[in-house]
């Protein structure tokens, strides 16, 4: 049996709610500060939800071409940017590294809605006859979610392992998850990996109104919307962005006396085969999936500090979550820190695990447990530390992140302080 080789993150590349950089993303996280707003994408009058978490001041001109820019949809620009990003903060010198060893494995839940409504409209408007004629013929190389990996590819020159993950809300993680099987296999020595979500459209948006499982209570008062594991929760709130890190084989980033991070030391999935939307109730795939990945990490669950929980506030998500948390820990449940960093975000839905993995390696390098906010009315189902309202100091060695997805999708990583 082969040996499997180390895997640390040593770059990290943002485009959120909360900034469009890694720094002022951070600061927000930790002092707070939500993303979430009025929708100003469109007119939400007859809309049950008003609000969302956008990405504002955008510039993709600073990574793009005009060129480039025009044949990326929305998801797609917010990919490669973090991706660049995240390739300049590894520092990696790609005129000495070898292209055919680093891959790319980034994923969207939904991909190009802005593409497909924006053409829907240029043929509607010219009618069945001469609508068809003016159909862009860059519709689906726009629309179709393997174009983030795709394009992050083309632009940086990596000529690896390729490949895409489209499993709704796990997204993130199992790109990912993925992504370090495959550098631990010795498939790769560097892969550039997350998720990236643009789905604020009429549709997307609409669509999850439909599904009542936006919060609504808190149109007026948008930065109170997100509330994990507090009671009077009613809804998780659609944001969009994307989070993509860089890992490499622990002697190759060595080598090259790389900044790291993190290491990555679990990864485990499960499927819940119940509902399309709603989780298992007795939260039998998150109990799986936090148990294999814990197990794969070769670790005891005593030994985790900090979970970053998928955390959505909805009201079945929270209480489930909770509940498969104390069943994978047992007593020492009750010593962890578990806080939701969707407060402050918003829900990313395909680009949320590859945010909160930055989030996991920030608050391990920072000893820096992030807060759950707008915790104010205790759950008696919701009954674990969630670090309420306010960061906590404190050294963070092993971190989990959950991700739980629509479909029954479960992805859990575990990362831990670096040693040699």
């Amino acid at each position: 049996m082969l040996k499997k080789r180390r895997v640390v993150v040593t770059g990290l590349g943002v485009v959120s709610p909360v900034g469009c950089n890694v720094e002022d993303f951070w600061k927000s996280i930790v002092e707070g500060k939500s993303g979430i707003g009025r929708l100003s994408a469109f007119d939400t009058t007859h809309f049950t939800c008003k609000i969302a978490a956008e990405v504002k001041n955008f510039d993709p001109s600073a990574y793009l071409s005009p060129k480039e820019m025009k044949r990326m949809d929305r998801f797609v620009q917010f990919a490669v940017v973090s991706a660049k990003m995240a390739l300049l903060d590894s520092k990696l010198d790609m005129s000495k590294a070898d292209p055919t060893r680093i891959g790319v494995m980034v994923g969207s839940g939904i991909g190009g809605l802005h593409t497909v409504e924006a053409e829907h409209r240029q043929y509607i408007a010219y009618g069945p006859e001469k609508g068809p004629g003016r159909i862009s013929p860059f519709l689906i190389p726009m629309l179709i979610v393997n174009m983030a990996s795709g394009q992050v590819s083309i632009t940086l020159g990596l000529k690896g392992p390729n490949s895409a993950v489209a499993t709704a809300c796990a997204t993130g993680n199992h790109a990912i998850g993925d992504a370090f099987r495959i550098i631990q296999r010795g498939e790769a020595d560097g892969m550039m990996c997350g998720g990236s979500e643009a789905a604020l459209t009429h549709m997307g948006f609409g669509g999850f109104c439909a599904l009542k499982a936006l919060a609504t209570a808190y149109n007026d008062c948008p930065q109170k919307a997100s509330r994990p594991f507090d009671k009077n929760r009613d809804g998780f709130v659609m944001g969009e962005g994307a989070g993509v890190v860089f890992l490499e084989e622990m002697e190759h980033a060595l080598k090259r006396n790389a900044h790291i991070y993190c290491e990555i030391v679990g990864y485990g999935m499960s499927g819940d085969a119940y509902h399309m939307t709603a989780p298992d109730p007795q939260g039998d795939g998150g109990v799986r999936c936090m148990r294999n990945a814990i197990k794969d990490a070769g670790m005891k669950p005593e030994e985790v500090d900090y979970i970053n929980a998928h955390g959505t506030s909805t009201l079945y998500n929270d209480r489930i979550e909770t509940l498969a948390i104390k069943k994978v820990f047992g007593d020492y449940a009750r010593k962890l820190a578990v806080s939701s960093t969707k407060s402050v975000t918003a829900h990313l839905l395909g680009a949320a695990g590859g945010v909160e993995m930055i989030v996991c390696a920030l608050a391990i390098k920072h000893g820096i447990m992030p807060p759950t906010i707008n915790y104010e009315t205790p759950d008696p189902e919701c009954d674990l530390d969630y670090v309420p309202n306010k960061a906590r100091s404190h050294k963070v060695k092993v971190a989990v992140s959950n991700a739980l997805g629509f479909g029954g999708h479960n992805a859990t990583l575990i990362v831990k302080k670096f040693s040699e």
